[in-house]
């Protein structure tokens, strides 16, 4: 009996604070908003991209290792998607590893046929006003920016 009069103590407790917080719980009366995500872009498409610079990452630090400072900064994946041909492709990823002691066919093989199963984002890379694609757009919106 004194359970059921302390369980009731406290029920209403916590009723009476929630109607002083107002409808949703939020306090002043503001009703609470919820947030929905959407996905712009196709979420297996973006794990596969991620997964593809993932493996380049390592790859590149395996061919690079112990020359770290001549390994270039990106191989940008949108970039060798626009070219027309494998051989385009092939001939770009070569000059951007030049600078490799090591042997870079079977690397320049194995990207070509993760490229294969990726389509370019259009919307995840955006083209800088100033031309220059070595900026990101954060950079070169500060870089185009009035004084």
């Amino acid at each position: 009996m004194a359970a059921q009069r302390l369980g009731k103590r406290v029920l209403s407790k916590l009723q009476a604070s929630s109607r002083a917080r107002g409808p949703g719980g939020s306090p002043g009366g503001l009703q609470k908003r919820h947030a929905r995500v959407t996905v712009k872009y196709d979420r297996r498409e973006l794990q596969r991209r991620l997964d593809v610079e993932k493996w380049i990452d390592g790859r590149l630090e395996e061919l690079y290792r112990g020359q770290e400072a001549e390994m270039p900064d990106e191989v940008n994946i949108d970039e060798l998607l626009e070219l027309e041909s494998e051989e385009d492709r092939s001939q770009k990823i070569q000059g951007l590893l030049k600078s490799c002691a090591n042997p870079t066919e079977d690397f320049v093989q194995e990207l070509l046929v993760k490229l294969r199963g990726l389509h370019k984002q259009p919307g995840l890379r955006q083209p800088s006003p100033s031309g220059d694609r070595s900026l990101s757009p954060l950079q070169d919106r500060a870089r185009t920016l009035p004084p």
